[in-house]
């Protein structure tokens, strides 16, 4: 088997209306994959506006089953281009039960797994846990035909835990769908530490683990539908990252994409040699990081 993939990363605004939006997604993904990508990612919630800038009941209706109407459109669509597929979708697990959820469809159309977003953020504008009950999957990679995927959703990428514990249960390659922006009232110079910000944290989870990392992120402005605020400018920005950090392709801030780059997984193994982070690890004195705070 060829040690090179190409991936590409999807990103795009949002509409109001499923069908509309998953025709975007299968417009762009079959761009993808024409220019080779077997392995494409999608940006977090992208069947819709990003709905969690306000708490309203009403918005739980967007949510369905896994499998459910997204699912029977993107199956289909990765086993007609021959490709892996991974999706972001608001589950509908039980009435009163919810999640942010990646789904991964295998070359042949089937769930080859997915992921139940873990790390729960509420924040201005960001009111996910009035939606979303954390994961109870825990980080765990899920196999297909391209390779061992840790596939983690968007607040997670904060947190270098997640993404140590996906790298020792043997992810290849990190992904992480994504929805984040600024308020547009922020200055530019807040505006460019927050992004920053962002793209230095998920290098770094490339770097610390030795593995390359994958993050799409969507575009446009969406405004505020209690039109108490201003809105979100999300600032697209997706990237692929190599082991070393290293930038292998990198998208605009404001205009729908299909950002494709080719990965050479022996790289991984060439840049664990030489920082066998790894094996350095003292585990025999990490107890404390089970706690909320050492006090």
């Amino acid at each position: 088997m060829s040690s090179r993939l190409v991936v590409a990363c999807i990103q795009h605004a949002c509409v109001d209306g499923r069908d509309a939006n998953l025709a975007t997604t299968a417009a762009l993904v079959r761009e993808a994959a024409a220019g080779g990508a077997r392995l494409v990612l999608l940006q977090e919630l992208h069947t819709g506006p990003y709905f969690c800038q306000v708490e309203d009941v009403a918005c739980f209706d967007r949510a369905e089953a896994i499998p459910g109407p997204s699912c029977e459109f993107l199956g289909p669509l990765a086993r007609e281009l021959g490709i892996v597929l991974v999706a972001s979708l608001f589950e509908r697990r039980a009435p009163g039960l919810y999640h942010n959820t990646a789904v991964v469809f295998e070359r042949d159309g089937s769930i080859a797994g997915r992921y139940r977003k873990m790390h729960i953020p509420d924040d201005p504008a960001y009111y996910e846990k009035f939606y979303f009950t954390p994961g109870d999957l825990g980080f765990t990679p899920i196999d297909t035909s391209v390779g061992r995927l840790g596939v983690l959703v968007c607040w997670d990428q904060w947190y270098p835990e997640a993404a140590r514990l996906m790298a020792l249960a043997g992810a290849e390659l990190l992904l992480y769908p994504t929805a984040i922006g600024w308020d547009p009232r922020d200055t530019p110079g807040e505006q460019a530490r927050q992004r920053e910000a962002w793209i230095t944290v998920q290098r770094a989870h490339a770097v610390a683990n030795g593995v390359p990392v994958l993050v799409a992120n969507r575009v446009g402005h969406e405004p505020d539908p209690s039109a108490q605020g201003p809105g979100i400018r999300f600032w697209g920005h997706s990237f692929v990252a190599g082991p070393q950090g290293e930038f292998i392709a990198r998208a605009g801030d404001s205009e729908p994409q299909v950002l494709l780059a080719e990965l050479d997984s022996r790289r991984s193994e060439d840049v664990r040699r030489i920082w066998p982070f790894l094996r350095d690890r003292r585990i025999d004195a990490y107890q404390d990081l089970v706690r909320r705070y050492r006090d």
